[in-house]
């Protein structure tokens, strides 16, 4: 009995521990810079800077991704082409599913918190990203 106990504890923490798609969804709308690509798991790639970062805006099921530069003073100017967005759910999975004049393709979000989001794409290489956060300089302040 205390097994099953046991047993039905550890099943309801990890159905609890899963995260709503739509909940994922909404953490995905912002500015992300690239952290890390983790091609397998003894192959990972860090990101120190990053010159571009990614635009993410998402409603209901339909959104665009689109590289920009980020400029001083809080601008950015786009750095290619959007990539249009359709998402669906599979498989109790959120699904990104892009495409370009030129391409298709889809990534799985494997994580979507507040300020970070990791995506894996169809060849199992994962992108974790950070929220970016513009960088602030204060000119109008006076040396002392």
């Amino acid at each position: 009995m205390k097994r099953l106990i046991v047993l039905m504890l550890i099943l309801f923490t990890l159905n609890a521990c899963k995260q709503d798609p739509k909940e994922q969804v909404a953490n995905l709308n912002g500015y992300w810079e690239i952290e890390k690509v983790e091609f397998t798991k003894d192959s990972i790639r860090d990101f120190k800077i990053n010159e571009i970062v990614e635009y993410i805006e998402i409603k209901d099921t339909t959104g665009f991704r689109r590289k920009v530069k980020p400029q001083f003073g809080g601008k950015y100017i786009p750095a290619g082409e959007p990539e249009r967005i359709s998402v669906e759910v599979v498989n109790e999975e959120l699904v990104l599913n892009y495409s370009t004049e030129f391409n298709n393709w889809k990534e799985t979000v494997v994580d979507s918190k507040e300020d970070a989001i990791s995506l894996k794409n169809e060849r199992g290489i994962t992108y974790h990203y950070k929220r970016y956060k513009p960088l602030k300089l204060d000119l109008d302040e006076e040396e002392k």
